[in-house]
């Protein structure tokens, strides 16, 4: 089953992690998502992780971008209300978010959304007439009395206050949390706008000389609305970066067609139990995950694993939620459902790795952390210097005003998140299915890349290549048909290959004899049509006594061998092999275009690894190895100081994919191997382990961009506005398009596909010269 090993088997909360005490070995944490309210930049989000970090045997991380929190708590010393509270103590809202909760969250965001959207427009009738005076600025003329000044007031005070008072709560909140946020600035900044206006309007009545002074409503009014539309505008863009995700989601059916009492009934979704018997037309998706009782058809598994061509079903099959069916009826009895389908698995992994933090992101985070307070020292210093030296009240407020509403640390904060988020959810579009923000990260800096051979270069699924009789007495015939009938009771991939040539000739076969003698690793002996046949490795026969050629002086060479014999004659011998897989040669050739070297590693002979090496042009290939040897050739890699990467299927490769930098599973292997893995293919291809550095390389340059224009803009927004050369409005527009600018950037990774192919990291160019 290529991907049924994928499907959930738990819920998050039954996962169980590394103990809290080594006192208490058997010690499980639980693991919550939280959906947040109330953030509005990343120092917010820092703010809440240490305060959620400080509880005891608590493990928080939050994603500023998703506003969700992602928590790990020893349940005997919290639980989940102690973490709410904790959160709302900090000044925000948090509420459990589970598969259930999903829609509800989304009605209750798109009608926040909505109520942003109706206060903006508000904010944007009102603040119009006082940019309407802005023109004059340019002619020369008093461009801020062309309004009455009641007016103005009158105009920005419900601007300031009402539609402005989101920043004073959430200014609030964090000063009372002892940080400071991006609504700390814009309204300390929009406040001594507004009130030195204030002040110079009501003095005026008394003093002729106070009234000469210019006010400054537009400034304030107009940095409010502008900040705003960058919100709104970052919220849609945000939206857009889990697109990838939602529209997976959308894929799943509202309804299916189950049997009730010999009727077909159509329910809900989410009514469905494991057990219901479901019918699925010609061209209908799947509503959950089952199992095929009747009929034949061939299923679109594209929006799961990426491959293009639809996958053939008949009874006993795996089906799965999303996937479209072609043709045919399938009638199928339900395996998975609600949040146990492997689409909700995939999904539940994506969140997850969108929701961890890349090593690039402390950097941003230690910025933040520090961020307001020194943009409150710049600006008070601005506002002594230019009062000072130049003797200007109003000129040293307003450069001081620019300086608090240029700096944005919202910028810094999506720069990483936002990447991560579009670039996990293209992965999972292509099949590439990314567990945390650190794989993706290293997946970039791969040197080398070690390769399981057996169904990761091969199809994993052995076949007979060739039967030689070496008696006068034997056919093919006969030789399969005697090897078949002892073989027809093992699992053995050697022996499967076997019966599955000898079914397909319609090779009638005796039946098992009775006393079968089993040797481990060496082969059987029975008794077959009253002659004693022997069926297993060369070197067996001989240590019995038969006389079998060197397999030098055999045309099976690069293929294993299974000789047959009755009594001390030698029969034949049986080649069989591991056919290479298509599209390994290609994806080699593509890796080491990557500048990743291939190194493969295997259990199997000399021969079958030189012959697999050469079929696919590895240079460097490691025989007959057991799996904690493939763990070995691992760590003496890395001691060379290399970025090292595993790719396997098998359970014996789970030691050498945890040894690894970063490890890939491919879809159809062992569970072992899925849980050991940090990065999951859902295509049996060497070339997603391609595409995943491919995505790596292109997410990793993206985040580098954004950290650059976040920290230039800052770098040399600040200095301007704290010389004089910005005012209030200008600088208001520039923060409010810096966090859109980022996020912009970010989205430009949906262009990204799979099969594209990129230079060398910069890392790797500059070591190769």
């Amino acid at each position: 089953m290529p991907l049924a090993q994928l499907a959930p088997a738990q819920t998050p909360f039954d996962l169980p992690i590394a103990p809290t005490s080594p006192t208490s070995p058997t010690t499980r944490r639980q693991i919550v998502e939280f959906a947040l309210e109330g953030m509005s930049c990343a120092a917010c989000a820092a703010r809440i992780e240490r305060q959620l970090n400080k509880q005891s045997g608590v493990e928080a991380a939050v994603n500023f971008a998703a506003e969700r929190a992602y928590v790990r708590f020893a349940p005997e010393e919290t639980d989940v209300e102690r973490l709410i509270a904790t959160v709302k103590k900090t000044g925000f809202t948090a509420t459990v978010s589970t598969h259930a909760t999903r829609g509800e969250e989304k009605q209750r965001q798109a009608a926040l959304r909505q109520n942003e959207q109706r206060r903006f427009w508000i904010a944007v009738a009102l603040t119009l007439p006082l940019l309407a005076q802005m023109p004059f600025m340019f002619s020369g003329g008093d461009h801020h009395d062309i309004l009455p000044r009641w007016l103005q007031f009158m105009l920005a005070t419900p601007v300031q206050f009402w539609i402005g008072w989101r920043f004073y709560a959430g200014g609030f909140s964090a000063i009372r949390g002892g940080t400071g946020n991006m609504d700390v600035l814009v309204a300390l900044g929009t406040s001594m706008a507004w009130a030195y206006s204030t002040v110079v309007m009501f003095g005026g009545f008394v003093d002729s000389h106070v009234a000469h002074h210019h006010v400054y409503f537009e400034a304030s009014a107009t940095v409010i609305t502008l900040v705003l539309l960058g919100k709104l505008l970052e919220a849609r863009a945000k939206s857009s970066t889990a697109a990838a995700i939602e529209s997976l989601a959308r894929l799943q059916p509202q309804t299916a067609r189950i049997e009730r009492e010999g009727a077909l009934v159509d329910v809900a979704v989410s009514a469905l139990i494991p057990g219901d018997i479901f019918v699925v037309r010609a061209g209908e998706a799947l509503p959950v995950d089952g199992e095929v009782l009747s009929g034949l058809s061939h299923v679109d598994e594209a929006m799961l694993t990426g491959e293009a061509m639809p996958v053939a079903k008949q009874a006993g099959d795996p089906v799965f939620a999303a996937t479209v069916n072609g043709h045919g009826l399938l009638r199928c009895r339900a395996t998975g459902v609600g949040a146990h389908t492997l689409l909700s698995g995939i999904i539940r992994l994506v969140e997850e790795a969108q929701g961890s933090k890349a090593e690039v992101q402390r950097l941003a985070d230690r910025v933040a952390a520090v961020f307001v307070p020194v943009v409150v020292s710049i600006a008070l210093l601005t506002f002594a210097g230019w009062w000072i030296f130049a003797g200007d009240f109003t000129a040293a407020l307003i450069d001081a005003v620019a300086v608090l509403v240029i700096a944005c640390p919202c910028a810094l904060g999506l720069a990483t998140p936002t990447a991560i988020m579009v670039g996990t959810g293209q992965g999972a579009k292509n099949g590439i299915l990314i567990r945390n923000a650190q794989a993706l990260e290293l997946a970039e800096k791969l040197q080398v890349l070690a390769v399981d051979k057996t169904g990761t270069l091969t199809e994993g699924k052995p076949v007979v290549t060739r039967v030689l009789a070496t008696h006068p007495d034997a056919d093919e015939i006969r030789i399969l048909r005697l090897a078949a009938t002892l073989e027809q009771g093992s699992t053995h991939p050697l022996a499967t290959a076997i019966t599955a040539r000898a079914r397909q000739q319609g090779l009638p076969l005796a039946p098992l004899p009775d006393e079968l003698e089993t040797l481990a690793g060496s082969g059987l002996r029975g008794e077959v049509e009253g002659v004693l046949v022997q069926v297993g490795a060369p070197a067996w026969l001989v240590a019995s006594g038969v006389t079998v050629p060197d397999e030098a002086s055999l045309p099976t060479a690069g293929q294993s061998v299974v000789a047959v014999a009755a009594g001390s004659a030698l029969l034949g011998l049986i080649a069989i092999a591991d056919p290479l897989r298509a599209s390994s040669r290609p994806a080699v050739a593509r890796l080491q275009a990557l500048g990743v070297d291939v190194v493969m590693l295997t259990g199997d002979n000399a021969g079958v690894a030189a012959r697999i090496a050469d079929e696919t042009g590895i240079e460097r290939h490691e025989a007959g190895i057991l799996p904690g040897g493939k763990a070995a050739v691992i760590a003496t890699l890395k001691s060379d100081g290399q970025r090292i990467g595993m790719a396997g299927d098998g359970i014996n490769d789970a030691p050498a994919l945890a040894a690894a930098d970063v490890s890939f599973a491919m879809g159809a292997g062992s569970d072992i191997a899925m849980q050991a893995a940090d990065i999951v293919l859902m295509r049996n291809d060497l070339n997603g382990v391609a595409d995943a550095i491919s995505l790596s390389r292109a997410t990793l340059a993206k985040i580098r961009q954004n950290l650059f224009w976040a920290f230039i803009y800052n770098i040399l927004g600040i200095p301007a506005a704290a010389l004089g050369f910005l005012n209030p409005v200008v600088a208001g527009a520039a923060m409010a398009l810096s966090s859109v600018s980022v996020v912009s950037n970010s989205l430009l990774l949906r262009r990204w596909g799979s099969g594209e192919a990129l230079p060398p990291s910069g890392e790797q160019q500059r070591s190769e010269t």
